[in-house]
């Protein structure tokens, strides 16, 4: 009988990973654990106290600081692949799993599913030929070499990217090698890794290859395995079920899809919502259940595709389909910067994201570059954005997979300001208070068409003590709307006053506050 290692990445929800593990290892199974060396040490400490009486859980030794589309994924999953491979030898498949998915058949059905036939499941089409990849670069990942991370070293990684393409720096691929792409989700027989792990070892070319492309996590194993195995051994799926949004972004899933999740033909499903409280118990029962009969419908991805291509009802665009929990989430916590001066505002999110893990996003509704992850295109146009706000700081809280979020907003966008306060999630505001002289006010009527270039100065000096008065009345509005978590810095006040406001609004050190509160020139126009 099929027994399967499971190969868990995970860097959050210590809780989460102790209940899967005993879960999975209820069954016979066995898991291999790596845990982000970025995370809580005291939750790593925690999650090893926990299952320490358990020998058929292993943690990787060698713990890797992860970071999305970077080598280090593979890095980690390569080390926890031969943690299982030395510490299970009575394994006889190898499963990739996050710590956000779930089982939707239970382990008898998984194991008569895997040993009914002989073979390896790994999606890998051709990366060059294929339509695999929707939007953003392509043969770029390959041909170029990327040692900065795009969503944290935004600069750095596109500079180095546009300096190689001036200077024509191109390389190519091994010789040898046919580079393929698909989920990172897969299950492959022992032989298979072993295959694998002597390749890696007597391969060092290629490794070096891999570890300067972007997101190898969707290439490495998906190239290297059908290079080790025959094709009649493949099966180009994965056995994780995900379906993604038009913005390229897979589906989160909530309470009310346990039926539909149980039809589909596949062994575990991702992105199960941490707020699923339900599903996440009535699916880790299944998991457990036998003589359990699952009718296979398939019909998710059609409905899916149906519903997103409905339009809003009663309106241009049907209701989405991971719009139908219309929360932000309780569990999350939403920052809003409101700064009439984008560029105060901005600096602050700058030293935000240097000095603390909190992600912080710029002016996403107003500016193109507001500092966003790859979206799969929603974060190109300003309209993509607009057209489903909640939707898509609902996504970037499950691209940056946090539940803190930094969000930079215009006081005049008050009416979006009151909606996210009345989320269930919870909601901060932090106000930059400022000054108005005269030349930003001149300024400020250039920028909204107040006056043009042949407006005489006349006609601004009238419209200066209107427009002054309409700004303060901004300001005054946002106070006025008495938020239960609301706080303010000002340019008037001492760092040490704003450092207590920022430590109270970001919830962080006093240390770290202070020194947020001392970045350079932060008020200066």
């Amino acid at each position: 009988m099929a027994r399967i290692a499971f190969i868990l990445l995970c860097h959050k929800d210590p809780k989460g990973v102790i209940a899967q593990a005993r879960r999975l290892t209820a069954s016979g199974d066995f898991v291999s654990i790596h845990f982000d060396a970025r995370a809580d040490a005291k939750d790593y400490e925690a999650m090893r106290s926990a299952l320490a009486d358990n020998p058929s859980v292993a943690f990787v030794a060698r713990r890797r600081k992860c970071g999305w589309g970077e080598w280090s994924l593979v890095a980690a999953t390569h080390e926890a692949v031969k943690c299982a491979v030395h510490s299970f030898p009575a394994a006889t498949h190898f499963y990739m799993l996050s710590g956000d998915c779930m089982p939707i058949k239970s382990a008898e059905y998984a194991h008569a599913f895997l040993d009914a036939e002989d073979c390896d499941y790994i999606e890998n089409f051709d990366f060059f030929e294929s339509d695999w990849i929707k939007t953003g670069f392509k043969e770029e990942r390959l041909i170029y070499r990327h040692w900065f991370n795009e969503r944290t070293q935004k600069t750095l990684f596109y500079a180095s990217y546009n300096l190689q393409k001036r200077l024509r720096l191109t390389r190519k691929v091994p010789a040898d090698i046919q580079v393929k792409i698909g989920s990172q989700w897969w299950c492959l027989r022992r032989q298979t890794v072993e295959k694998v792990l002597e390749f890696c070892a007597s391969r060092p070319d290629v490794m070096r290859f891999f570890a300067t492309t972007w997101i190898p996590d969707e290439t490495f194993f998906q190239t290297i395995v059908p290079h080790v195995v025959p094709r009649k051994e493949l099966r180009s799926r994965t056995l994780t079920y995900l379906v993604f949004t038009d913005y390229g972004m897979p589906v989160t899933f909530y309470n009310d899809h346990y039926d539909l999740l149980l039809g589909q033909n596949y062994l575990f499903a991702r992105k199960i919502s941490p707020e699923a409280l339900e599903l996440r118990e009535r699916l880790g029962a299944v998991w457990a259940a036998t003589d359990l009969h699952f009718p296979l419908s398939n019909e998710a991805t059609r409905l899916f595709r149906f519903l997103t291509g409905r339009g809003r009802i009663g309106r241009r665009f049907g209701m989405r389909f991971w719009e139908n929990e219309s929360s932000l989430g309780r569990a999350n916590t939403i920052l809003l910067i409101v700064a009439k001066k984008w560029h105060v505002a901005k600096r602050l999110t700058e030293a935000i994201r240097k000095l603390t893990d909190i992600p912080a996003v710029d002016y996403l509704f107003n500016e193109t570059e507001a500092f966003l992850p790859d979206l799969g295109g929603a974060e190109t146009t300003l309209e993509k954005r607009h057209r489903h706000r909640r939707a898509l700081i609902r996504l970037l809280f499950d691209q940056f997979e946090s539940q803190q979020l930094v969000l930079c907003f215009d006081p005049s966008a008050i009416d979006l300001i009151q909606d996210l306060a009345e989320d269930k999630a919870e909601t901060r505001v932090l106000q930059i208070e400022s000054r108005f002289d005269d030349d930003y006010i001149r300024g400020h009527i250039d920028r909204v068409g107040l006056a043009g270039a042949h407006t005489s100065s006349d006609v601004v000096e009238r419209l200066l003590p209107t427009v002054r008065g309409d700004l303060v009345h901004e300001a005054e509005r946002i106070r006025d709307m008495d938020f239960s978590g609301y706080s303010s810095i000002a340019p008037w006040r001492s760092d040490e006053e704003n450092a207590a406001q920022l430590a109270r609004f970001l919830d962080i050190l006093p240390e770290v506050a202070l020194t947020l509160a001392k970045t350079e020139y932060l008020f200066q126009d």
